[in-house]
């Protein structure tokens, strides 16, 4: 193993400066922190300022570390930033694959935190006053008879583990959460929720500070040497030399460290958001004004913003590459929720990339005795995140026993390496799209 990655492309970022979405449209004031520059010592360094490396870092910090975090853009540039801003419970994986995959033992452990993260959430936006517009409730959609059996049985085998928090909407209970006649009903999970994305990631940035806590934007990693005694992270005008190393650059990590390049695959999706709508339009559209998911291989997600704009998400380009045209790609499936809208007019489109995993399950590991990593939330990692970042922070506080259990399960190449990763996903995407089309 070389010591010494390098990085063979420019900075992922561009400028480094948010993307044109309506979570940066309408962030909280945040200050500009600086850019690495000289040589810095720390007790632990964290590689990205999304929500694994703050979550993470916010824990160590509450511990007493001394964390320092760099980011190559700004705070929540990536995911963290222009996510669909749902709270939702679960992995990708569903717990009976992890079950017939892994064994019955892993699948209790995970149903036993899958509603953490939402929890961690909650705690952070109640301990440090986070403005971010949190509110509770989530709700798959079933657009067939087929789906809602589906739901059904996903409900039967949560409160097999224990897990109480949902209950079945018949089709008129559906549409106090999503006014439309596309559904047949749905599942409500009272223990989800959605929130400003954006504005938790600098809530909890400022938090960590907050902690006594460190910074550094503007600051791609041009290196990492993870297999020395101390670590050293590189950046074009400084560097960080520390204890312990925390990578969570996740779909934005590039190839900075080979041996995680190829474990997942970035994937894109996209949002678009209206014209304020009026409270009025707002709540005839979605009364509940919980958020919403259906439940199709490639899906549609969305939910009221504070201001009443409906934010509307869907749709993956494997390999992480942006559509020419957003708004057209999204706005014909818009229409057949809320014909309503027909005539609205959208005010933001943007996309971002997510990390895959073949599996579908996130990992979690070290290189080495003091580099740990965590990625491959494949969709699932507003709250994946949070909970894998409370588990990095027990194993580097000395307590291995849960980040073991990920540590430990295998993960699967893609077919067809890196090379053919992305043809094989297409081919896959349409067998799934079309399964959805036809109804089994």
């Amino acid at each position: 193993m070389n010591a010494q990655s390098q990085s063979r492309h420019h900075p992922y970022a561009g400028t480094g400066e948010h993307t044109t979405s309506y979570y940066a449209a309408s962030a909280n004031p945040s200050p500009r922190r600086p850019a690495l520059e000289g040589d810095h010592d720390t007790d632990i360094c964290v590689v990205g300022a999304g929500y694994s490396g703050l979550s993470t870092a916010l824990h160590l910090a509450e511990k007493g570390h001394r964390v320092t975090i760099v980011e190559g853009a700004r705070i929540g540039w990536g995911a963290s930033g222009r996510n669909g801003g749902q709270i939702v419970n679960g992995l990708n994986a569903s717990l009976q694959t992890i079950g017939r995959r892994y064994g019955q033992d892993t699948a209790r452990f995970v149903a036993g935190l899958v509603q953490e993260g939402g929890e961690i959430i909650r705690e952070r936006v109640r301990t440090y006053d986070i403005k971010c517009d949190l509110k509770d409730g989530n709700v798959f959609a079933a657009l067939t008879d087929k789906h809602l059996r589906d739901l059904e049985e996903r409900k039967a085998l949560w409160e097999s583990y224990g897990l109480r928090n949902q209950r079945i909407l018949d089709r008129d209970e559906m549409r106090e959460h999503a006014n439309s006649d596309l559904y047949t009903g749905g599942l409500l999970d009272v223990s989800g929720g959605h929130m400003h994305p954006l504005n938790l990631a600098l809530g909890e940035a400022a938090a960590f500070e907050n902690r006594g806590g460190t910074i550094f934007e503007m600051s791609p990693v041009i290196s990492v040497v993870h297999d020395a005694a101390r670590p050293v992270v590189r950046t074009a005008q400084g560097q960080v030399t520390c204890k312990t190393l925390v990578l969570c650059g996740n779909a934005y990590l590039g190839h900075v460290v080979p041996e995680l390049a190829p474990r997942v695959m970035p994937v894109s999706t996209q949002v678009m958001a209206t014209e304020p709508l009026g409270e009025a339009l707002a709540r005839e559209l979605m009364p509940a004004d919980t958020c919403v998911e259906d439940v199709r291989y490639i899906l549609d997600y969305y939910r009221m913003s504070a201001d009443h704009r409906l934010l509307f998400g869907g749709g993956t380009v494997y390999g992480g590459s942006d559509p020419r045209d957003i708004k057209a790609k999204l706005w014909k499936n818009l229409r057949k929720v809320f014909p309503q809208l027909e005539g609205r007019r959208i005010d933001y489109a943007w996309s971002g990339n997510f990390a895959l995993s073949f599996s579908r399950v996130p990992q979690m590991g070290r290189i080495g005795s003091n580099t740990y990593f965590a990625h491959g939330y494949s969709g699932h990692g507003v709250t994946g995140s949070h909970t894998f970042g409370r588990i990095l922070s027990e194993a580097i506080d000395g307590d291995v026993s849960r980040f073991d259990v990920f540590a430990n399960l295998p993960w699967i190449p893609f077919p067809g390496g890196r090379t053919f990763r992305v043809p094989y996903s297409v081919i896959g995407s349409w067998w799934y799209a079309l399964r959805d089309r036809l109804g089994v």
